[in-house]
């Protein structure tokens, strides 16, 4: 699974939009699509912030473990 695909099933989990996220993130639907889409990469301070937001560590978040429920 790559970094966008896992962006998606991250928001759809936690029953947001991409417009939700935007907003959290200080972006627009458009830009935050293109991290979805592997279109564009997120600076780290987003991911940060989308790990925070979905209670997930970075790395998981960033595909380096699959255990969602892995916590430092």
């Amino acid at each position: 699974m790559n970094f966008g695909e896992r962006l998606k099933i991250l928001r759809e989990k936690h029953e947001m939009t991409q417009a939700q996220v935007a907003e959290r993130l200080k972006t627009t639907q458009s830009y935050y699509a293109q991290y979805e889409n592997n279109r564009r990469p997120m600076p780290f301070e987003r991911v940060v912030e989308l790990a925070r937001l979905y209670g997930v560590s970075l790395d998981y978040i960033g595909g380096l473990t699959d255990d969602i429920n892995r916590h430092w």
